[in-house]
């Protein structure tokens, strides 16, 4: 699992700070979280093919989240894309989503399946589960949560007890296949123990803190949460529905996440150490985001 950051910036872009956008490439696809006005370009930088996303998760729609997905949809169409688009997001989606089809002159050449959400389980598959949760913003906004699923251990001792040779019958329990045992069933559930933790994410999108935050993200591997102001520009950050860096290391320590990567930089900073030396205070070993970092996910203790 890799995050790929494409866009770092809060409401304008800046010359080293692109507008919010976050690929995470895992389970043989790309789900991009959030995508702002220059995230393909940002993806050929980073040298990401836009046609191996198969979702993206929008988190509201403020500009700087989601006005890169015209281009985006249409140079997938241009490239002749075949494969089917999922775009989950608050209520709305559909319809931002029908202006996009119907923008200028282009043949839309594959199908967009979109799902407005609230809260809850988003996505579920034998690789991954997706949730979302509301949170605090000026206008709607999801945070997301993306937890890899990982096999449960293959109990061997108990396995050779009940008489199973190494070999191909291993490899159906651990698929979850029963087998066939000198006229017995062997069931998998026999031979496996629970389902191991995966490794997981939560993004926050735009959001005060609040409540919903901590629970959502409680020992998350990776928490990414928007940090758009010092605490001397407190007032701005209410009226405008934004996280200090203070307040975003405090959810990370509230809820025992195992790293915390800031993001959503206000233009005011074009040096971040005072954002970095604020959350440092109370959280250890913050990373400011910049663009086109990449960061490999390992899983939460190890």
């Amino acid at each position: 699992m890799e995050l790929i950051f494409l866009g770092t910036s809060s409401a304008l872009p800046t010359k080293d700070r692109n507008h919010s956008a976050v690929a995470l490439k895992a389970f043989g696809e790309i789900i991009l979280l959030d995508c702002g006005e220059g995230t393909q370009r940002q993806m050929t930088r980073a040298r990401l093919s836009p046609m191996k996303i198969n979702k993206i998760l929008l988190t509201h729609f403020h500009g700087d989240h989601f006005l890169g997905l015209p281009g985006l949809v249409q140079s997938m169409a241009f490239r002749g894309r075949k494969n089917p688009l999922h775009i989950f997001g608050p209520v709305g989606t559909s319809q931002i989503m029908d202006c996009i089809k119907n923008l200028g002159y282009f043949n839309l050449s594959f199908p967009i399946h979109t799902y407005e959400l609230d809260s809850g389980l988003v996505i579920e598959n034998e690789d991954y589960r997706v949730s979302c949760c509301p949170t605090k913003h000026t206008v709607p906004n999801l945070a997301y949560s993306i937890e890899e699923k990982r096999s449960p251990k293959f109990l061997l001792d108990k396995a050779i007890a009940l008489g199973v040779k190494p070999g191909p019958d291993f490899g159906k329990l651990q698929a979850g296949i029963p087998i066939n045992l000198n006229g017995e069933t062997v069931l998998p559930e026999q031979v496996l123990g629970e389902e191991r933790k995966g490794r997981r994410i939560v993004y926050s999108g735009d959001t005060r803190p609040c409540s919903n935050m901590i629970n959502f993200s409680f020992r998350a591997d990776v928490l990414i949460h928007e940090s758009t102001f010092d605490d001397s520009h407190q007032d701005k950050a209410l009226e405008n529905g934004h996280s200090t860096a203070s307040e975003a290391s405090q959810i990370a320590k509230s809820a025992q996440v195992r790293k915390l990567i800031l993001t959503h930089i206000s233009t005011r900073y074009r040096d971040t150490d005072l954002l970095e030396k604020e959350a440092l205070k109370i959280f250890e070993n913050p990373i400011l985001a910049e663009d086109l970092m990449r960061i490999k996910v390992k899983l939460f203790g190890n």
